[in-house]
């Protein structure tokens, strides 16, 4: 009896083992193909970018070329008898050898080796590969940015993305704190209300609102970019959902030694929700440099214009020049990746705590 009782645990034990290290394999199994998954998402997010950073750094004609290429490159060229050749790679009695094509005619090229220009082959150009080298080209950027006054451009998307973005957090923490620690009348009915606004689309209401702004005689003007665009449901519901998370212990405390309401709402609230408030900054400012309808129908002139408009616009000055075009577009994008960069923490603690998805 003792015996069986011992081969039943061991049995007992080793199918403990094998159920461990199944679960074991299978967590590293799933683990992995979860990263590879991931991978895979992250590289079709990037690839769009890639390509963009890429072509911005090409010659017209490779930015246009069939299959694509992905790395700029250009022919290297030698110095023989004072003129700069393009160099080849040809085979010669079985070796490889590069070689500077002098001239090209039916078909054929003279050849000559830089080394020794005495020596010349006619040769088939179908069998000469060209000799390149990897080179971005930095200079699109200069030429994309003089092509268009995207100093003015750029200094009015600042200028409006941050008086927006400004005026959006103000007026929002206003409104969020009575939403999430004042208590009146019609309180979850009213801001069901707002709510629901944010179902409209936004094209239904850009007539109406042209309409308002012509007829008080902003039409052109910064008051026109700004003043519609410095309230936002979004961010209401934003802080009201961080400022629920604050106790009301803290409040009434604060009552205690004769704190005002205004008072609690700067020296304590605002200071413990600035996760939140750099994640709706964040978010109004990107909003605002990206905005391009509605800065295309309130202005007229250059001076007014932001860097969308002017892209649009620029693309048609250009035409099919497509690697200064983006050589643009990754001007216009640096700035938001710069900022994203800078407050990543900030923003991915707001985003967290307010239950975003």
């Amino acid at each position: 009896m003792p015996a069986n009782t011992s081969g039943r645990d061991r049995r007992r034990e080793k199918s403990r083992r094998l159920r461990r290290h199944f679960y074991r394999y299978y967590r590293w199994a799933w683990r992995g193909v979860l990263y590879v998954i991931i991978a895979a998402s992250l590289a079709i997010m990037l690839l769009p970018f890639a390509w963009m950073l890429s072509t911005s750094g090409k010659t017209l004609g490779e930015a246009m070329r069939i299959p694509p290429v992905w790395i700029p490159r250009e022919q290297v060229k030698v110095e023989v008898a004072g003129q700069q050749l393009p160099l080849y790679r040809v085979e010669l009695e079985g070796e490889t050898r590069e070689l500077a094509l002098l001239e090209r005619a039916r078909g054929l090229g003279v050849f000559v080796d830089p080394h020794q220009p005495e020596q010349r082959f006619e040769l088939p150009l179908e069998v000469a590969r060209p000799v390149r080298r990897i080179r971005f080209r930095w200079e699109n950027f200069v030429v994309a940015w003089n092509m268009a006054p995207f100093d003015r451009y750029f200094l009015n998307s600042f200028f409006l993305a941050v008086t927006t973005a400004l005026g959006g957090v103000i007026t929002s923490i206003f409104a969020a704190f009575a939403f999430a620690k004042m208590n009146f009348w019609g309180k979850n009915w009213l801001f069901y209300l707002l709510i629901g606004t944010m179902m409209i689309p936004g094209q239904m209401l850009l007539v109406p609102n042209y309409i308002t702004i012509k007829q008080i005689g902003w039409y052109n003007t910064y008051q026109a970019l700004i003043i519609p665009w410095i309230a936002t449901v979004f961010g209401i519901f934003l802080l009201r959902q961080f400022f629920r998370t604050i106790p009301d212990e803290l409040w009434d405390s604060a009552q205690i030694d004769g704190c005002s309401r205004f008072r609690f709402l700067w020296q304590f609230v605002v200071p413990l929700s600035r996760p939140a408030l750099v994640t709706l900054f964040l978010f109004r400012f990107i909003g605002s440099w990206n905005a391009f309808l509605w800065v295309l129908i309130m202005t007229r002139d250059d001076a007014l214009r932001t860097v969308p408009v002017g892209l649009f616009t620029f693309s048609g000055e250009a035409g099919t020049d497509y690697h200064l075009l983006m050589a643009a577009a990754t001007m216009a994008m640096a700035p938001l990746v710069l900022l994203f960069l800078v407050a990543q923490r900030q923003f991915i603690q707001g985003v967290a705590r307010t239950g975003l998805k």
